[in-house]
């Protein structure tokens, strides 16, 4: 079926904002545009009134939207930030050497030749003891056999004993992969059981939010690859969303790139994506993906994340040295009731509040809650002596109060800075004056100074992030020593050019990539509609993906 008459919707859920475009199908014409905040403790929150505003803006009505197209960094913040499900790994086989974000991983005897015969039978006993051990540990649970592309009975058999002992989701690599590459399979089983949760929740409120409205007739969710996908294939192969966001970035710079090769960069709330085009074409890497630390065989739009954007926590370090990201935390602006920062802010465990969430209410009693509410927002250090907790034990308890949305950080960040400078005016730019007042003083800096500094900063880390990028991909080899260092030493000092533009895309792109390129002797292009890019290239991708397909 193809669309060429009524309306398609694209979505894209980021870490700060929610983006809605509203596409006329006759001329891929833009109808409406909305941009909503990312509402992290009920994400189907912010998605509702992005919707609502397009739609109303639009005047379309439900019944004459064709399709409905979502993308999102979700995945990709996952990784970054170290979110997701706790997952205990099986390996089947031989013992080997693995780096993986598993909780725990257990090697059990068994596993299959190349030619699909058994190698060595499944210990049973020892695989059972294992389930016994991780349960009440994870949440999920990945299986990796030897050579189970060719036989998977052993993940097979392993995946029955797991739901007769401990009914949670269960991810076996032969569904998920049929590659060679044991260790690259057991990184994908591993990712996708960590990221399920993650867009099931998600999605499920996606699915919520447009049934609600009538919207809910065909809906394809953007893969990696620049490729859609259903819902429901979308949350058990969660780890094919792991650049859905970066996939309709690229897609977008595609169409509207000045030139047919261009480094495509998206500026958000907690990371900034680089994809480069060629050809016109966004660059595919179809042998698998690094996703994190690990070697996976997902399929994605190559790609280099750098953890900094708008909301990263801008601190200074008890060694007195400024650190942008990767961690997000509420720009002070947008913080809301929270005390004066003169009284609060400064360096290392003072350099954020903490503050209730909006999950708590459904929190069982806690201390550091009992303390939040009697007290108000505090710091880290404050509810260290208060409670006389260790800086290991608090911290990895705020970690977990964090995920859950029971509680919240707040702090200094590149869009406080950018209200320092009189740049944006979203929030409270009063709040932001006074943290960066104080925190400047370390420096021997005003407010504007100091604003400057932070934004200096990240503009640094996008640029080496960019550079990194080209650089792996045309030369190879890891280069990001030299060029994180490139400037640090006063004896020797080079520059680097980029011989292609920048096309930006996000609200804060305009304001960070302009130096970015003058600095690397190139030109910063922002293409009409580029603050909601990754919308409306998700919504050309589908439309273009069902058109192919129907003829």
């Amino acid at each position: 079926m193809s669309f060429s008459s009524g309306y398609a919707i694209g979505i894209d859920t980021g870490g700060t904002y929610t983006d809605t475009v509203v596409l006329n199908c006759a001329d891929s014409s833009v109808v409406a545009t909305a941009k909503s905040p990312t509402t992290h403790h009920d994400l189907s929150l912010g998605l509702a009134s992005s919707l609502d505003k397009a739609m109303q803006e639009s005047g379309v009505k439900p019944e004459d939207v064709k399709l409905v197209s979502v993308s999102t960094t979700l995945a990709t913040n996952a990784v970054v930030e170290d979110k997701g499900a706790r997952v205990g790994l099986f390996m089947i086989g031989a013992p080997r050497a693995l780096k993986l974000p598993v909780v725990t991983v257990r090697f059990v005897d068994g596993g299959h030749k190349i030619t699909g015969a058994e190698d060595d039978p499944l210990n049973i006993e020892a695989l059972v003891d294992g389930i016994n051990d991780m349960r009440g540990h994870v949440d999920a649970y990945a299986v990796c056999g030897a050579m189970s592309i060719k036989n998977p009975a052993h993940e097979q058999i392993a995946a029955k004993a797991i739901s007769l002992t401990d009914p949670k989701p269960v991810f076996c690599s032969h569904t998920i992969s049929t590659r060679a590459g044991q260790k690259e399979r057991a990184a994908t089983a591993v990712l996708n059981a960590r990221l399920m949760p993650v867009m099931a929740e998600f999605l499920a409120g996606v699915g919520k939010t447009l049934d609600d409205r009538g919207l809910g007739g065909s809906v394809v969710v953007v893969r990696g690859n620049a490729t859609p996908m259903s819902m429901e294939d979308a949350v058990q192969r969660a780890a094919d969303t792991f650049a859905s966001g970066p996939a309709s970035t690229a897609y977008y710079g595609s169409i509207y790139s000045p030139e047919k090769d261009a480094l495509i960069v998206d500026v958000g709330g907690t990371t900034t994506d680089v994809t480069l085009i060629r050809d016109g074409k966004p660059t595919i890497n179809d042998d698998g993906s690094i996703i994190g630390e690990c070697e996976t065989h997902v399929e994605a739009v190559e790609m280099f994340t750098v953890g900094v954007g708008g909301d990263s926590f801008s601190r200074i370090n008890r060694s007195g040295r400024l650190e942008v990201g990767p961690a997000r935390v509420i720009p002070l602006c947008m913080a809301g009731e929270i005390p004066a920062p003169s009284g609060w802010i400064g360096k290392g465990h003072d350099s954020h509040l903490i503050k209730i969430g909006p999950s708590s209410a459904s929190c069982d009693e806690d201390s550091v809650l009992e303390f939040l509410t009697e007290n108000g927002p505090s710091t880290f250090s404050r509810i260290m002596k208060q409670l006389d907790m260790g800086e290991i034990r608090l911290g990895g308890h705020l970690s977990a109060l964090v995920r859950e949305q029971v509680v919240e950080e707040a702090g200094f960040t590149p869009t406080d800075a950018l209200h320092v400078l009189g740049e944006l005016s979203i929030g409270d730019a009063r709040v932001s004056v006074e943290a960066a007042e104080v925190l400047g003083k370390e420096f021997g800096l005003d407010a504007e100074g100091f604003a400057r500094k932070v934004l200096a900063e990240t503009r640094l880390k996008i640029e080496n992030a960019m550079l990194e990028h080209i650089v792996r991909k045309e030369i190879g080899g890891n280069m990001a020593g030299i060029i994180a260092g490139r400037s640090a030493s006063p004896l020797v000092s080079f520059e680097a050019s980029l011989n292609l533009p920048i096309v930006g895309i996000g609200a804060a792109a305009g304001k960070l990539l302009p130096e970015v390129a003058e600095k690397l002797h190139t030109v910063a292009v922002f293409p009409e509609h580029h603050e909601v890019g990754n919308a409306l290239g998700a919504v050309k991708m589908a439309l273009i993906n069902v058109n192919e397909e129907a003829r």
